[in-house]
């Protein structure tokens, strides 16, 4: 394992934190429409998910490839109050599960502080560095 450029775990920590932060926004969306029976085209939000790769061979950062739907069963609760109920009182709901998403939440910021905390060593390593030189 070799890393070709002299910044290479600067790029590969600060890749990290650009595909995490849009991986945050993507399960923020997820949460603000976890109750959006209709997003104005007469189906319920479905859930994104985020799509990484990296973004060479070999020892590099990693990119966000995509935001797709998550195809699986939406959710059906019973409301026969609800205007957009269906004959039966059944309301159609979004995918979004609120727990699974805060623990998503959760992970995605921590890996975002885990490439943070790469960055300040590698300054102090630099700062230590420039210290013994001078």
């Amino acid at each position: 394992m070799t890393v070709d450029r002299v910044f290479g775990p600067v790029d590969i920590a600060v890749s990290g934190m650009r595909a995490q932060g849009r991986h945050m926004e993507t399960i923020s969306s997820n949460i603000a429409n976890a109750r959006t029976a209709d997003t104005g085209e007469g189906e319920p939000y479905r859930r994104l998910e985020t799509v990484f790769r990296t973004e060479e061979k070999g020892v590099s950062g990693v990119i966000v490839d995509d935001v797709v739907q998550d195809m699986s069963a939406l959710q059906r609760i019973y409301d026969p109050g609800n205007p957009k109920a269906d004959a039966s009182g059944y309301l159609t709901m979004p995918n979004v599960h609120l727990p699974m998403e805060m623990m998503s939440l959760s992970a995605a910021s921590r890996a975002y502080q885990a490439n943070a905390a790469i960055l300040k060593r590698y300054q102090k390593m630099v700062e230590t560095t420039l210290e013994l030189l001078r």
